[in-house]
């Protein structure tokens, strides 16, 4: 070909290929959008931030897509976080030691309960804590939330399980150990306020209020693998700061009539239970979420009795605070609750 065709074709081509070079350069870069499974193994109020974080819009915000997963018991969310299905797990302080203890490797990154949640109730003719010896309770799971709220009651009225003769009987959720408690299956439990307010009105025994029991715990906590932390930190910090939004959103008062709604419908409740539920909530939920090493070694304290492996565990090593530490000292925090009316001092 002649070299006088040639040289033009060679400077559309050039130019139109530094235009496009310059384009990319100065474009900003597309939003990853990141999908996670969420798992949980409750079912109260107390989980509500993970609802709020996905009607909201603040996953969407920070590019998280979310599909939530409830599970029945902290084992089968264990399993899953450790074959990966699960990346991020709402868990307690007793099922994580348990898990890290046997091999598995998860950090907790905040804690969103690190107080008693549970009301200890009993049937009618339970009158006192001696009443309790040789009954039987009903928790979610042996080695589960409920069941370390069980042992936690039981060493604050002075009783053993071994000793005494108290059973610990694997039923289900709170819903099925309120209907297993009324209709005597077990003659007592650890409830949610929910759930132990419905039973008080029908005459039950309240032995122990959640506010008497004062010693730290570790309810829900935000638990990931290790190695997912490691690779995806960015992921994390996004996921936490859209339930931290979510979180500022469920104590605005302004806001009080929409947590209701989301409550009756998600708990499939009336607007008596979803109140109940709310006080449970703005009462039972840390408004900065840091990881709590009291509360995990006060379950590992009673754990390792039963358990000696868990008490070699270094619980130091299972808390990571990093994040929460970086958005508290940035004024991520105080903004997210600024922006929705609340102030934190």
């Amino acid at each position: 070909m002649n070299r006088h065709y040639r040289q033009p074709w060679l400077k559309f081509l050039l130019a139109t290929f530094f235009s496009f070079a310059l384009l990319l350069f100065l474009s900003p870069p597309a939003t990853a959008t990141a999908k996670l499974i969420i798992g949980y193994a409750t079912h109260n109020a107390r989980i509500a931030p993970v609802w709020v974080a996905q009607e909201q819009g603040f996953f969407a915000k920070y590019g998280i897509d979310t599909e939530q997963v409830y599970v029945r018991a902290a084992t089968i969310l264990v399993a899953g976080l450790s074959s990966g299905e699960i990346q991020i797990g709402r868990s307690g302080g007793s099922a994580t030691l348990s898990a890290v203890a046997v091999g598995h490797d998860f950090k907790i990154v905040a804690t969103f309960s690190s107080r008693n949640p549970y009301d200890l109730v009993a049937r009618p003719n339970v009158k006192k804590a001696e009443d309790l010896r040789g009954k039987t309770f009903g928790v979610t799971s042996i080695g589960g939330t409920t069941w370390m709220g069980a042992l936690l009651w039981l060493e604050q009225l002075g009783l053993d399980p071994q000793r005494d003769q108290i059973q610990l009987q694997a039923i289900g959720d709170q819903n099925t150990q309120t209907q297993a408690i009324e209709t005597g299956i077990v003659d007592a439990g650890v409830l949610d306020g929910t759930y132990s307010r419905r039973l008080r009105q029908k005459g039950f025994t309240i032995l122990g209020e959640h506010a008497d029991l004062k010693k730290p715990v570790l309810g829900q906590a935000m638990v990931v693998p290790r190695l997912f932390l490691q690779q995806r930190a960015d992921i994390v910090e996004n996921y936490l700061k859209a339930e931290i939004e979510a979180l500022a959103f469920a104590f605005a008062p302004k806001n009080k009539p929409a947590m209701i709604r989301l409550l009756m419908r998600r708990l499939k409740t009336d607007a008596a239970g979803a109140e109940d539920g709310y006080a449970d909530l703005v009462g039972g939920i840390e408004r900065r979420p840091f990881p709590s090493l009291d509360g995990l070694r006060n379950i590992q304290r009673l754990m390792k009795i039963r358990s000696p492996k868990v008490g070699e565990v270094k619980a130091e090593d299972i808390i990571d605070g990093r994040i929460m530490q970086r958005l508290d000292e940035s004024s991520f925090i105080e903004r997210a609750y600024a922006a929705q009316g609340v102030n934190l001092k």
